[in-house]
């Protein structure tokens, strides 16, 4: 599972630090070469999003075979990149190839609002990775007409035209994935996962019917397939060599068996061979194979996430986007921290779980500090700060989980900027002193407990199904929530003052639940247009925690609503009885998870995580007027140059900054566009 922009990442998001200057040091391939003492983390700033930039820490401590490694893992991973553009929306890429057409080579007025605003649209585009927002789903409104678009079009002698044009404009395929209740989810988003005429109840079915060879260890039917109909008939197209993505696939393997070559051990070696042999084959039981391997193998210094593996992006929760991440352990921060995994079993054994709810044995809890060297598909420009993988409960179970926190792009947040958001929505002077003086630990420690603990906590019932069999559609923000409940209920534990991770238990604790409690209540909803239902996975997670422990907290004021000239306030009163309240709703949903409860699980989140208070949204968008920082931030990434002796062998590999948001969006078009577009 992927930490991506809980209330972590959004707080730094919403209430980000200062930044520094740029050294202005173009390198000869057009990358800024940035001044370690001088490094500016912002690109650029356009509509809702925030471009920035990381460092690579520790990369000239790498011997050139693991700056060899990293850079294969990094290139297979752009090698696979228009597969997640492809999945995000049928039409993506022939819109991606039109827009950056007109953009290289239109030569007209430059200096109208109509080509501002088609400048500002391409970036959404490019920032989504398609025509769909990446955290809200709508499709994204260009600020020009059709008649514009036609008028670039002809100037540049570029073609777009029927559906791929007519979609730009009109209402068709708003939503990129439909969550909503009581609509067939699959025929209502525009995902490319499913053809068309293809429904919930198709897909129900045909997944009812399969049976894993091995009941007790379920393959993971559906993972990397797109599902459609041929005469009538329901078919799985496979994502493999020779199989849909097949171009792209291939040149992914090209990479990998490249770094498979300069591998750090055996062990990992034996894993990039699974993941390539799982590419060629597209076989789901080679896949489960990969990750036992993959889990086991934590020697080395370099690590990597590749393939097809999160199902937000699936109303149903079958079909993983294509991502990769490829990172450098931090040695430093990762010995403080693995006391977590070291205590796993301490905090499953006391935690307000059922007994038959809890691991009898957690085994196999691995976590680490990373810096991340690249990342591709699903995991970039808009990129989690923390992961826990595999996603697959049997190899938790019964192998383990690897658990990341990407501490170069948390600092990279935490060195942004400022928007002064934080003074306008806390209660008092002592909140704001609580979240600045503890609030970035408080946000380091909940990413490392929502991965490393949270998601390894609990067990199902025997004889229930998976998650996304049980709780369907709601499978994804029941598990992102009891992650974060198990966060929030050791944020405030006297256990991490013992285990030497704070120095004032309480007071990081404090700080923590005031931040969930005022993100999840209101600093989240400047990512909502006014009258919007909450619909992203982590969003609902974060408004139904925070919904249900107010609401269950109204009789004893344990979180008390104060309005204070015209303005509202979210004002925990009572911190010790809150944190029983999350005790209590981690209870709940683990007991909602190992059950397969659907009907407890769709009144938890329809009850308390969709629906949107309008008067106190309207407020909170008003009082957010004032502040020019967008609410969402994501990366540019380094780039990796290698240098290169008369053999053609790889002498040195170089780490540069992209000139900027458009040079490396075209960059990687030029040179990493590995499937067909048909027009």
């Amino acid at each position: 599972m992927k930490l991506k922009s809980i209330f972590a990442i959004c707080l730094i998001a919403v209430f980000a630090l200062s930044c520094k200057d740029e050294s202005k040091e173009i390198a000869i391939d057009g990358t800024k070469k940035m001044s370690e003492t001088k490094f500016d983390y912002n690109v650029e700033q356009f509509a809702d999003i925030k471009i920035l930039r990381y460092q690579i820490p520790g990369w000239d401590n790498l011997s050139l075979k693991e700056q060899k490694l990293v850079y294969y893992l990094t290139e297979a991973g752009l090698a696979g990149r228009d597969m997640m553009w492809d999945q995000n929306y049928r039409h993506n890429l022939k819109i991606r190839e039109a827009l950056e057409n007109i953009y290289t080579n239109y030569s007209g007025d430059k200096s109208s609002d109509n080509w501002k605003a088609f400048e500002v649209y391409l970036k959404r585009v490019w920032f989504s990775n398609g025509i769909h927002h990446h955290y809200s789903n709508d499709k994204l409104k260009p600020e020009f007409n059709a008649d514009y678009l036609n008028e670039l079009l002809a100037a540049t002698n570029t073609k777009l035209e029927g559906e791929a044009f007519d979609v730009i404009f009109n209402d068709k395929d708003a939503k990129k994935v439909n969550q909503a209740k009581g609509v067939d989810n699959v025929a209502l988003s525009a995902v490319n996962f499913y053809g068309p005429n293809v429904t919930n109840a198709d897909v129900e079915s045909f997944y009812k019917a399969k049976t894993s060879p091995d009941p007790k260890r379920p393959l993971s039917y559906g993972l990397n397939s797109q599902l459609v109909k041929e005469n009538g008939v329901l078919k799985e197209r496979v994502y493999k060599s020779g199989g849909l993505y097949g171009s792209a696939i291939d040149e992914v393997v090209k990479w990998l068996e490249k770094a498979q070559g300069v591998a750090e051990n055996k062990e990992q070696g034996d894993a990039i061979g699974l993941l390539i042999e799982y590419y060629k084959t597209g076989d789901l039981q080679t896949w489960d194979d990969y990750n036992v391997a993959w889990t086991a193998a934590t020697a080395g210094n370099v690590d990597y996430i590749n393939s097809f593996i999160e199902v937000y992006n699936d109303p149903l929760g079958y079909r993983g986007s294509y991502e990769t991440i490829v990172q450098i352990n931090d040695f430093d921060m990762s010995k403080k921290m693995a006391v977590l995994s070291e205590n796993a079993q301490w905090f499953e054994d006391n935690s307000p779980l059922m007994d038959a709810h809890k691991k009898a044995n957690v085994v196999g809890v691995t976590y680490k500090v990373v810096n991340v060297a690249g990342e591709a598909g699903d995991a970039s420009p808009s990129t989690p700060i923390g992961v826990n993988l595999p996603n697959a409960n049997w190899i938790r179970a019964e192998v383990g989980s690897k658990s990341v926190s990407l501490g170069n792009i948390i600092n990279a947040y935490n060195n942004a900027g400022s928007s002064g958001r934080l003074k306008e929505f806390v209660h008092d002077d002592e909140e704001y002193e609580l979240e600045e003086t503890y609030g970035q630990l408080a946000d380091k420690l909940h990413t490392a407990l929502h991965e490393v603990i949270g998601h390894a906590s609990g067990q199902l019932n025997p004889g229930v199904g998976e998650t996304k069999e049980t709780l369907k559609n709601y499978a994804s923000t029941l598990e992102e929530g009891r992650a974060d409940l198990v966060g929030l209920y050791y944020l405030y534990d006297s256990k991490l003052q013992e285990l030497g991770l704070v120095e004032d238990w309480k007071k990081v604790g404090m700080a923590a639940y005031d931040g969930y409690i005022r993100n999840g209540m209101m600093g989240q909803l400047i990512r909502l247009n006014l009258g919007d239902d909450v619909e992203e996975a982590h969003m609902r997670n974060r408004q139904w925690v925070s919904a249900w422990a107010y609401e269950q907290g109204k009789k004893e004021n344990v979180i008390e609503k104060v309005t204070r000239d015209g303005k509202t306030y979210y004002n925990i009163n009572d911190y010790d009885k809150l944190h029983e309240l999350f005790g209590q709703l981690l209870r709940e949903t683990q007991r909602i998870k190992s059950e397969g409860d659907y009907a407890a699980c769709e009144a938890l989140v329809e009850g308390y995580g969709v629906k949107v208070d309008r008067a106190l949204h309207a407020e909170v968008l008003e009082r957010n007027k004032q502040f020019t920082s967008a609410p969402y931030s994501g990366f540019v990434n380094p780039v990796l140059v290698p240098e290169m002796n008369d053999e053609g062998e790889i002498t040195a590999i170089n780490v540069t900054q992209p000139e900027g948001f458009p040079q490396q969006m075209l960059t990687y078009s030029k040179n990493y566009s590995h499937l067909p577009v048909v027009n």
